[in-house]
């Protein structure tokens, strides 16, 4: 994986008001990029079996992990304990998509046991045991856990439906906000943590997310009443933005821009699920808990 870049830029600790009031250019690569990936992921959600969807969550959450643990690594190699993490991860979501394979208590449990034997191995730095053991365990909670919510949701009734509407809200929410941020964005929201963020890129990135609720209710999800489109759509928007600015916390403290570089104009792998792996959670238990449906 190419290294992460630690040099300072505008976006960086330290950022001063001026620069945090500093409007953001349109990337035309983040455009090229969605146009690319779109109907990839609509062919493989709608026509592929249930199983498909793991073939996208297992690697999107195995770069990701990878991409948060060179946040603390920078130019080190990944030690045998965060090399554990991968097959932790990989258990996890295996016993989430499988149950009869690999109960998640047991998969929990195994990772657990891993991590804490790969420090008996040779290739660790003893003196980085204890924080490298802490992100690996951290990782798979914040990666797998997490992004496990968008498996479960599938295993509900109208499944698949329900994962186009999360993601058609979601990322609806963040290119309203990232767009409207750009055009109209004065005021910063949270200067600590992301100058370059807005009230009123949030004010937008709601109203999207509003319309896009709305649109999926109307479209192809009948069984979310106006009301229910409109409530998802508010829980969505606020843990949406708790994963990004939670995101940007991590990124701030390693002192980098973007967790990677493999989606030209959006960053990392992490930089573009940030959101997600808050929203999957909050969806999840949103219709288990409005819908009756068994948890």
């Amino acid at each position: 994986m190419k290294q992460l870049s630690l040099e300072r830029s505008p976006d960086s600790i330290g950022a001063s008001p001026a620069s945090a009031a500093a409007p953001r250019r349109f990337d035309p690569r983040r455009v090229y990029v969605a146009l690319a990936f779109i109907p990839i992921f609509y062919a493989l959600i709608r026509y592929a079996p249930p199983a498909g969807l793991f073939l996208l969550v297992l690697p999107t959450a195995l770069l990701a992990l990878g991409e948060l643990y060179r946040l603390h690594l920078g130019p080190r190699r990944f030690p045998p304990v965060m090399r554990c993490g991968f097959l932790g991860l990989a258990l996890l979501l295996a016993a989430v998509q499988w149950p009869g394979f690999l109960d998640e208590r047991a998969a929990l449990a195994l990772s657990l046991l891993m991590l804490l034997g790969a420090t008996l191995l040779p290739g660790d730095d003893r003196r980085t045991i204890l924080p490298d053991m802490a992100l690996a365990g951290f990782g798979l909670l914040y990666v797998g856990w997490t992004l496990s919510y968008v498996l479960r949701i599938r295993s509900l009734p109208e499944g698949l439906w329900l994962i186009f509407f999360l993601v058609l809200v979601t990322w609806a929410g963040d290119t309203g906000a990232y767009y409207t941020g750009i055009s109209l964005g004065r005021r910063p929201l949270a200067p600590a943590l992301s100058p370059k963020k807005t009230v009123e890129g949030l004010i937008g990135g709601w109203l999207f997310s509003v319309a896009a609720a709305l649109a999926a209710s109307y479209w192809f999800l009948p069984s979310f009443s106006p009301l229910h489109a409109v409530v998802a759509s508010f829980l969505l928007t606020g843990a949406g933005l708790i994963g990004d600015l939670s995101e940007s916390a991590l990124k701030r403290s390693a002192g980098v821009k973007d967790s990677g570089w493999l989606l030209p104009g959006h960053g990392g792998v992490l930089d573009r699920i940030d959101s997600l792996l808050f929203t999957s959670p909050v969806f999840y238990y949103y219709v288990v808990l409005t819908q009756g449906s068994p948890a």
